[in-house]
Order: C-alpha cells, then sequence, then structure tokens
C-alpha cells in the first residue's frame, strides 16, 4: 500500500509505503509500483493508530444492545420504568411478529449504566414494580454490581444458598436469607449461568472502535479466561474484531495463539468494602512477577490506591504493572506513585461525561484529585488513556478532548490545573499497548503499519479532537475503515 500526500510529523506533502504489515518507506513523491493500492491522503495529518489502553469489549458490545439506564438519559424512577417497559414491548412486539410462544423464561432485558441518583438502591422489588413478566437484570455503572428482578431470580434459582462460597458471597439476602436480587462481582457466573445469550457479536462494535482510528485495544476484564480467549480468537479468524488486543485476565488466561491477539497482566480487582489480606496481595503480586507477568490493579479510591501501591512498594514492581483508573488521586499518592515505579491508566473522558454528578457528589476537596492528567505527567508517572467503555464512552477522541479542556457537559471546570496540550492528549492512546505512558509510537521503517489518517492538518485538528475528523484507518498495512466508502455505525 501507498498512501500518498500525508502529513508526517508537521511534514507535507510526504508518501508512506507499507509492505506487510510494515512501514518499509517514507519519501516524497514515491513512485506507485504494479498492483500496489494507492490511499491519496489529500495533505490530511497521517498519526500512529491510536489504542484504548483500557475498554472492555464484550460488555461494550452488549451494552450498545441494552437499555440504557442512567444519567443523563435516564434521571428519574419513572424515566427507567419507562426505558424497561419500552423494551418490554418491543420484545412482545417481535415475539409477536416471528409467531413465537409468549417468552415467560426467556426474552431476557438487559440494562445498563445505572446510578443510584435515579432511583435509589434498586432491588428485585422494585424491578417487580417496573416490570414484573420477563426477567430484568440491570447493571451498576461501577460495573460491580448487577441488579435483577424476582423473574430473573427465579430463572437463576438465587433464593437457593450457593454451595460454591465466593459465589454466595457477591449474592446480597434479607433477614430471612431471600436474594434482593443484587449481585456483586459476579459477571463471570451470571455469564455462565445465561451461556451464549451473553456472547453478542463483535462486529458492530469493532467497526465503531475503526471509524475513531482505533486499531488496538486493551481489554482489561478481570475475568478474561481460556473462554474468552476462544471466542475472541473466533472473532479475529471470522473478521468480527479488527483490532489487535491485548488481553488481561486471570491466572488461568493462557497464551493466545493468533498473531493479533497478546496476554497482558493479571488484573486484580479491589473494592473499599472488602479488600484482600495485605499479605495475600503481596503474594499473589510475587507469585505473577516470578511467571514473568505483570498486575494491573484497579482503584477507584484513595483507600485502594493506597493499599495496592504499598503492596507493590513492599512486593517490588516490574516492567508493565499498572494502577487502573486511579479516579481520585491525593497529592501525597503522587509520592508513593513514583516510589512503586509503576504506569497510571485512567479516564479523562469521565470528568466530561460524569462531572456534574462529581461537582454534586464528591467532597469538595477530592474534586481537583479527579482523574488527574497533568500532575501524573510532571511528576514523572508514565500516563496511559482509555475509556473504559462501556462505563464510558468509547470515543478516545472525546476523551482526549476532555483532558485539554477539563470540563463537564454544563461547562463547568474540573481541576482546571490537570489540563494536558492536545498533543499530549493525542500521546495518551499512541503509546505502546504493552508500555502505556511510554513515548508515542513512532512513524518510520520497520514500525508496525497501525495508523490513523486525518482529514485535515494537525494544526486544524488539534483544535478540534474530533473522531469525526477520521478519513480512514489502517491496521498491520490493510485499511479497516475508509469514510468515504464504509458505512459507519454512529458514534456512542
Amino acid at each position: 500500500m501507498l498512501i500518498s500526500g500525508a502529513e508526517i510529523a508537521g511534514y507535507r506533502p510526504v508518501d508512506l509505503r507499507c509492505t506487510g504489515e510494515r512501514i518499509v518507506e517514507i519519501g516524497v513523491a514515491l513512485q506507485r509500483r504494479a498492483g500496489e493500492t494507492r490511499l491519496d491522503a489529500g495533505g490530511g495529518a497521517l498519526l500512529p493508530g491510536l489504542h484504548d489502553h483500557h475498554i472492555h469489549l464484550y460488555a461494550l458490545a452488549a451494552a450498545q444492545l441494552s437499555v440504557d439506564c442512567g444519567p443523563p438519559q435516564v434521571t428519574s424512577p419513572g424515566a427507567l420504568a419507562r426505558a424497561l417497559q419500552g423494551r418490554a414491548l418491543q420484545l412482545q412486539q417481535r415475539h409477536a411478529r416471528l409467531h413465537q410462544e409468549p417468552p415467560g423464561t426467556t426474552g431476557w432485558i438487559r440494562g445498563t449504566g445505572y446510578h443510584d441518583s435515579v432511583a435509589g438502591a434498586l432491588d428485585r422489588w422494585h424491578l417487580d414494580r417496573m416490570v414484573a413478566e420477563r426477567p430484568v437484570r440491570v447493571q451498576h455503572r461501577s460495573g460491580k454490581l448487577w441488579m435483577l428482578n424476582s423473574a430473573a431470580c427465579a430463572l437463576l434459582n438465587l433464593d437457593r444458598p450457593r454451595a460454591h462460597p465466593l459465589v454466595e458471597s457477591g449474592i446480597e439476602r434479607d433477614d430471612s436469607g431471600r436474594a434482593t436480587g443484587r449481585l456483586f462481582r459476579l459477571d463471570d457466573w451470571l455469564r455462565d449461568q445465561l451461556g451464549n445469550r451473553d456472547v453478542p457479536d463483535l462486529s458492530h462494535t469493532s467497526l465503531q472502535l475503526a471509524g475513531m482510528g482505533v486499531t488496538g485495544v486493551t481489554d482489561a476484564t478481570p475475568t478474561n479466561s481460556a473462554t474468552l480467549l476462544a471466542l475472541l480468537t473466533t472473532a479475529v479468524q471470522s473478521g468480527q474484531l479488527l483490532q489487535r488486543v491485548l488481553l488481561m485476565g486471570d491466572e488461568q488466561l493462557p497464551e493466545p495463539g493468533h498473531r493479533l491477539l497478546t496476554r497482558g497482566p493479571l488484573k486484580i480487582l479491589l473494592d473499599d468494602y472488602r479488600l484482600p489480606a495485605f499479605d495475600g496481595l503481596c503474594e499473589r503480586i510475587a507469585r505473577t512477577h516470578c511467571q514473568d507477568r505483570s498486575v494491573a490493579i484497579h482503584c477507584v479510591t484513595p483507600t485502594e490506591l493506597v493499599f495496592a501501591l504499598s503492596a507493590l512498594i513492599e512486593t517490588g514492581s516490574m516492567p508493565g504493572d499498572r494502577i487502573e483508573h486511579a479516579s481520585v488521586t491525593p497529592d501525597a499518592a503522587l509520592a508513593l506513585l513514583r516510589d512503586a515505579a509503576v504506569t497510571v491508566v485512567t479516564q479523562p473522558g469521565l470528568v466530561r461525561e460524569r462531572g456534574d454528578q462529581y461537582l454534586a457528589e464528591v467532597e469538595r476537596r477530592e474534586q481537583p484529585w479527579l482523574y488527574r492528567c497533568r500532575s501524573l505527567v510532571d511528576s514523572g508517572i508514565p500516563l496511559g488513556g482509555s475509556t473504559d467503555a462501556p462505563y464510558g464512552s468509547a470515543d478516545p477522541w472525546s476523551a482526549m478532548a476532555a483532558a485539554v479542556q477539563r470540563r463537564t457537559r454544563s461547562g463547568q471546570n474540573i481541576g482546571s490545573t490537570e489540563q494536558l496540550s492536545p498533543e499530549r492528549a493525542l500521546a495518551l492512546f499512541t503509546s505502546s499497548a504493552t508500555a502505556p505512558g511510554g513515548p508515542p509510537r513512532r512513524l518510520a521503517p520497520g514500525m508496525l503499519a497501525d495508523l490513523c489518517l486525518l482529514d485535515r492538518p494537525w494544526a486544524d485538528a488539534r483544535a478540534r479532537l474530533t473522531a469525526g475528523d477520521v478519513a480512514a484507518t489502517i491496521r498491520g498495512g490493510e485499511v479497516i475503515y475508509r469514510r468515504d466508502t464504509a458505512q459507519t455505525p454512529p458514534l456512542d
């Protein structure tokens, strides 16, 4: 492939040639070879393909087929009831159209993005008053909780105590021992119970990502194992999945056997309300390091962050160790992050998407510590960017813009001293998959031809930072998206 007339690192017009998966030549007025595909860049900036350093592919694909149950779309109990009842009516009409039997025990309604500000702490009885005749499951915006109605509880036989202690500990029960319908950190178990009904096709999601210039992602789902790896391998082989994937997961996650899939760090979840024994966490980190594998520790509160960093300092870190989110990072934690020698992967886009709620709910003294960027960079802490989709928008350009502007949807500022330049915001998404926060990938002979072509020079694009400027996306020398020919799904 020959890409002609591009802007590369501020110079134009420049041509770039790919052979196989690699860039082989960059120069001016390169001659097209026989049989070579040519893409006219029209003076647009040619950038390294974007890498989202923390995303959940299957959850994102499922969320796009689910009912939106939280702000800003849904903000009251009545709006939530209407949203769920509307989906129930759609399913009823679909079954009637297909002349199927009324579902009764099938036809699940799946909701995502719920926040307690909508209708409080949902349980089965709240949901029964909204939809009783179909099984309903609604995921909390934090990703750690599912809330089910009684029809769903009956299908899963939740009122019967579970022999497996980890499963039982995640099922909330009332004083009589009856399940409340609230399931904590039981995604993997719930997926197993639902079987293939919970495994969506990735084609739509992957094409969306390609349309935003994304050539690679890090799937940060903690329960990724051999089963999920097999699904992803099939998705890549069938053409459903277009991006390279670095795959986090548990101890049972094997090394992938496909060139587009790579095993990444062991994902460790921390929750304030049930922190593990400190010595046990240190032992788990050390055991993982002995297998020459890094760790990625989920930290959204200061307590979780300090606990994780203390364990990494006690155990000793290795290259690739990461803190995921660092949602609230007090000044005192900056020194700990330096001492632990870890990378932070954060989500500045949430400042825009959830910022107005943060201003209402987060203590004033902690608001400047939300999803910090500039302080981490200035402290010499490697900083990678991500969307955490579906728990945030999957649009990395929106996240970049939020890192530059630090404004909420209503235009209020959060942590304006944490602003980044457009170039530094872009760098959050152009570092290597295995070294988020490291140097941005360069376009040079010998490098992988993972590219994002914009329809305008960078001097214009930097003031906009919008996915609408992406003209083409190339992964490994292969065009996986081209705006003038593709039917791209609408952005989230």
